[in-house]
């Protein structure tokens, strides 16, 4: 992919209003969106986060209800829902440093000095604001998510429109130690959405970006 084609792609995406029901999208470009997210990078390497694909149309239906009745929930071909981590414990830091030793073959000690960093940034936070953190590092990973999708040619569209805890209790995530941040409905726009045709407005880049 070349620059122009990037901003190209960047250009054609935007929040989808409607999405065609009956256009599922291909089972390999899922599992890529599905690497997208699994390989979005986040703060330590930590990935304080779940995503749920909610496929079930009777949990689709309460999760619209729970959305301001917005289409997109069950018009999309998949809906995805971002759970972050309600705090972060010795054991979530243990378990990543485990991954990450067997990942770069070495052993968990030779890792110490890493341990002792993380566990001291994490240690300065009360538990309201580790959820916090760990609800910023959520929007890292839905950010890659939609730029990967308009870079395959697939539609989005971030909802926070919603009421988290209702759709905790939809997917019963009380007491998993995960708590619902944001969702991102997936698929294809339907021809009947005309927002697509809107051109996008955006301030002029000198205003937005400066070079120090």
């Amino acid at each position: 992919m070349t620059p122009d084609e990037l901003v190209s792609a960047l250009n054609w995406r935007y929040a989808t209003k409607h999405f065609d029901p009956d256009r599922p999208l291909p089972e390999e470009a899922t599992h890529a969106l599905m690497e997208a997210l699994r390989l979005a990078p986040s703060s330590f390497g930590l990935q304080p986060w779940k995503f749920i694909f909610v496929r079930d149309p009777e949990l689709r239906g309460k999760l619209k209800a729970a959305s301001w009745n917005q289409p997109q929930v069950s018009e999309a071909s998949e809906l995805v829902v971002i759970a972050a981590r309600n705090d972060l414990e010795q054991h979530d830091i243990d378990r990543w440093m485990d991954c990450l030793a067997t990942a770069q073959g070495q052993e968990k000690s030779a890792l110490s000095a890493v341990t002792r960093m993380i566990e001291g940034f994490v240690d300065r936070m009360s538990p309201g604001e580790r959820h916090a953190w760990n609800s910023r590092q959520c929007y890292i990973a839905l950010g890659q998510l939609m730029t990967a999708a308009a870079v395959l040619g697939i539609d989005t569209c971030p909802l926070e429109g919603m009421d988290p805890a209702a759709y905790d209790v939809v997917l019963e995530l009380g007491g998993t130690g995960y708590a619902t941040c944001v969702a991102c409905a997936i698929g294809y726009r339907s021809e009947r959405d005309h927002t697509g045709d809107r051109p996008k407005a955006r301030f002029a880049r000198d205003e937005v970006v400066s070079v120090r």
